[in-house]
């Protein structure tokens, strides 16, 4: 059986998750800490990072796009008949979510409103990107679950727990990747690619006191509420969205 090696909320690691749950396949999951990393961790990751996936051979494979990759090739894609041009178009889609991963993680890690919406402001235009070729939906490519449904599954998931909490939405502005989320978390697939108290500890790191979407002194709902506003405004008066 496979085995990933992971941090517990790194969305690199779900997007990969994400994708063998999609496809059924079993797999061990050992979770490690990033501040006090093993050696025999060090020893398989040549760039210390998760996720790392062991092969049924052994062999151990970095670097989230190089696992995604060889998941593909070995076990199938999640559609069938795909050209070699939508194979590359859904490459790149996949990559246009996936490069947000850490953009997100410093907006919800903001200290204050306007280091929130400065940092949302850029979020928002991969956002501003789906938006743009989203269709009827209700997925990415319309009614079948492909790659760039799993790429962006960890923003948009991410994007629903913090405005459950905060009332905070990243996707306010953003009609058709609102319901896409929606379509995507009804899946359960973004429960499924995560461990079961996942929630608690993204919630603990992403809204501790030292955040301020964290910072309970302010109120949650109040301070998503005027963010927002405050974000809304100044995109208005530039060409942030």
């Amino acid at each position: 059986m496979i085995k990933v090696i992971s941090f517990k909320i790194c969305p690199f690691v779900q997007r990969v998750t994400a994708l063998l749950e999609a496809k059924n396949i079993a797999y061990d999951i050992e979770y490690i800490s990033l501040k006090d990393k093993p050696q025999w961790f060090l020893d398989l990751s040549p760039n210390g990072q998760v996720p790392v996936l062991v092969t049924e051979n052994g062999t151990a494979l970095f670097e989230s796009e190089a696992i995604v990759e060889y998941i593909n090739e070995v076990y199938g894609l999640l559609e069938s008949d795909v050209s070699p041009e939508q194979r590359a178009i859904d490459r790149a889609w996949s990559y246009q979510g996936a490069k947000q991963y850490l953009v997100q993680c410093g907006a919800m890690r903001s200290p204050d409103c306007e280091t929130l919406a400065e940092r949302s402001a850029n979020l928002s235009k991969a956002f501003a990107k789906a938006e743009k070729v989203l269709g009827d939906g209700p997925y990415f490519k319309g009614e079948s679950l492909s790659n760039v449904d799993i790429a962006w599954l960890p923003l948009l998931h991410r994007a629903d727990i913090i405005e459950k909490h905060t009332k905070y939405d990243f996707l306010s502005d953003f009609p058709k990747v609102k319901a896409w989320q929606q379509a995507l978390i009804a899946t359960g697939l973004a429960e499924r690619s995560v461990f079961a108290d996942f929630e608690d500890v993204f919630s603990g790191f992403y809204l501790s006191e030292a955040t301020y979407l964290g910072n309970s002194d302010e109120g949650l709902g109040n301070r998503g509420e005027s963010c927002s506003s405050q974000y809304a405004s100044r995109c208005s008066s530039s060409s942030c969205c």
